[in-house]
């Protein structure tokens, strides 16, 4: 009995091993595949809550940032598919002092899903956010790259999600349409109403008191436009029963011409038989030559998840005034999602996101987000040329929910998104003679938002000792340790990830390297995947004159590759 046991045991963990990695293997092969397609994601990492403007021959992006800072990150594009960072839509999270680096108590708030516009009339973007703890806010700026404005609140309420607006120029009359819940986020099994409200045709007031113009089960991420002298409204709603049970993409038209409706409603792209994550929550797109397209994201209720919510695009096409998202593989008049496809726009295939940073500028580059406002005086360009400085703080005492560790509490942490799931590599260059005893140092990977259901991470770096000695680290959510002495000023770190698992190795000379048996999971935090990056922080004190630094000279961040060769 035991051996028919073990057989139909292997039995199963063989069929499971391989269903599991044919649903890996889309993945693997991501973006601009060099010969005209490209294969979804196009961006393979956690772009999370997308929005697309158009303006001139580019088109902008935003995705989402939570607790990070600066937040609301925006992307450039001249295909849909080569895109990369250029801003950000909020320089400072000011709304509330918990995003401040003296409190860090905000990783389950911040910059949700948001909207971006822009202005034709007053040559202005506008981008709207809703923080669903605090209210709803706006920032302004003349050029996309900025200099954007300090937030401005618009309402303040809580429990309420994903502003869209659309100004009317025909009319001279502008709307904000957004996810009015009584809880939130919104829960499958909770209907949820979309509310309408008229704005200031500066964007910078709500002019009453909104009125529902649909209920459904748990809708959210809507977006409205008007098409063929119709109102339009893209967003998620949760359908089904028990497994079938899942967020799709629903599409709303009005029947008449009023923005009020009523309307009518089409479930217009799912998720494919074969597939464990839900495609939906995005922005429809006309391209110049007149084709239809919908950038969308993968939500995180399927494998791999460690990467979080990737965005990807799909080719629309338009049946009796609806749209088809995908291609309706089932013939059942519902799109599903393509994994690989002609570029809407030839281009250039060699454009690369940016991840390395050899700091060699006086700022920050847009792809880095600090873990919440930085502690501006402890860091620096300017102390060391062609160097980042990072000087240590005390972690500050916080109430964290479920987030254990001095890693949540420490300022001016410096993290970018992964990108792929494959094969990454980091490669970061220190100076280690500003240590000073107990300050820590090095490179990190983390992962979480929610507090409430914890978050993972992993340091591995070089720690200050007394009488100036420094000695190899690695902590995680789950302890420390401590390594080999470095008789060094200098130290070279490095993180290879494959799939879910990273290693770490160290060299002294940039050549040699000595690979150590420190392990890590990457993990999915609750609505954010992983991120790699920076730390440095010292438990014993705050003085300044004794909590010591890090030089960075590079970051040299290698993602995975685009095509899976």
């Amino acid at each position: 009995m035991s051996v028919v046991m073990n057989r139909l045991t292997l039995i199963i963990f063989l069929v499971c091993s391989v269903l599991y990695a044919s649903g890996q293997e889309r993945f693997l092969k991501w973006g601009d595949q060099g010969n005209g397609t490209y294969a979804n994601p196009i961006l393979n990492g956690d772009f999370a809550d997308s929005d697309v403007e158009k303006f001139g021959d580019k088109w902008y992006l935003i995705s989402s940032t939570n607790h990070l800072s600066p937040g609301m990150t925006i992307m450039e594009s001249g295909d849909l598919v080569n895109w990369k960072y250029v801003s950000h839509a909020i320089p400072s999270l000011t709304w509330e002092s918990n995003y401040q680096w003296d409190k860090m108590n905000g990783y389950r708030f911040g910059v949700w899903a948001g909207d971006l516009v822009y202005h034709e009339e007053r040559k202005e973007w506008l981008c709207y956010q809703i923080d669903f703890q605090s209210g709803l806010y706006v920032t302004r700026a003349k050029d996309i790259r900025g200099p954007w404005s300090k937030p401005e609140c618009l309402l303040k309420r809580k429990h309420w999600t994903d502003p869209t607006v659309f100004f009317d120029y025909k009319e001279k009359e502008a709307w904000l349409l957004a996810n009015w819940g009584k809880g939130s986020p919104p829960r499958p099994d909770t209907p949820h109403d979309l509310k309408l409200f008229k704005l200031s045709w500066d964007g910078g007031g709500l002019l009453d008191e909104g009125k529902v113009i649909w209920t459904g089960q748990a809708v959210e991420a809507a977006k409205i436009r008007r098409f063929y002298d119709q109102w339009y409204v893209m967003m998620i709603e949760w359908q089904g029963e028990g497994e079938a049970r899942d967020r799709k993409q629903l599409c709303l038209r009005s029947t008449t011409e009023s923005i009020y409706g009523p309307y009518e409603g089409r479930t217009v792209m799912e998720r494919e038989s074969d597939g464990d994550r839900s495609a939906c929550q995005g922005s429809l797109i006309e391209a110049p030559d007149g084709r239809w397209w919908f950038m969308h994201q993968l939500v995180q209720n399927g494998e791999p998840v460690f990467h979080g919510r990737p965005q990807c695009l799909q080719p629309v096409t338009w049946q009796d005034g609806w749209p088809i998202i995908g291609k309706d593989i089932d013939g059942d008049g519902i799109g599903e999602p393509v994994w690989q496809h002609g570029k809407p726009i030839e281009s250039d295939s060699s454009l690369l996101l940016q991840t390395s940073d050899e700091f060699e500028e006086s700022f920050i580059g847009h792809q880095w987000n600090w873990n919440h406002n930085p502690r501006r005086e402890r860091f620096s360009f300017a102390e060391r040329e062609g160097f980042l400085r990072l000087t240590a703080s005390k972690p500050v005492a916080a109430t964290r929910g479920k987030l254990k560790g001095p890693f949540w509490g420490a300022p001016n942490t410096l993290s970018q998104r992964q990108i792929g799931i494959g094969q990454t590599e980091v490669i970061s260059k220190m100076d280690l003679s500003g240590l000073k005893q107990g300050t820590r140092a090095g490179i990190c990977h983390f992962s979480g938002s929610f507090m409430q259901y914890g978050g993972q991470y992993a340091v591995f770096g070089v720690r200050g000792e007394a009488n100036g000695k420094r000695i190899l680290f690695f902590v995680d959510h789950q302890g420390s340790d401590s390594g080999q002495i470095i008789d060094s000023d200098l130290i070279y770190l490095k993180s290879n990830t494959d799939f879910d698992e990273a290693r770490f190795s160290w060299s002294l000379c940039g050549r040699i390297w000595n690979e150590t048996s420190y392990r890590y999971t990457l993990k999915f935090g609750n609505w954010r995947g992983n991120r790699v990056g920076l730390a440095c922080w010292n438990p014993r004190t705050d003085d300044s004159s004794k909590v010591g630094w890090i030089d960075v000279d590079y970051f040299r961040y290698a993602p995975s590759s685009r095509q899976n060769k």
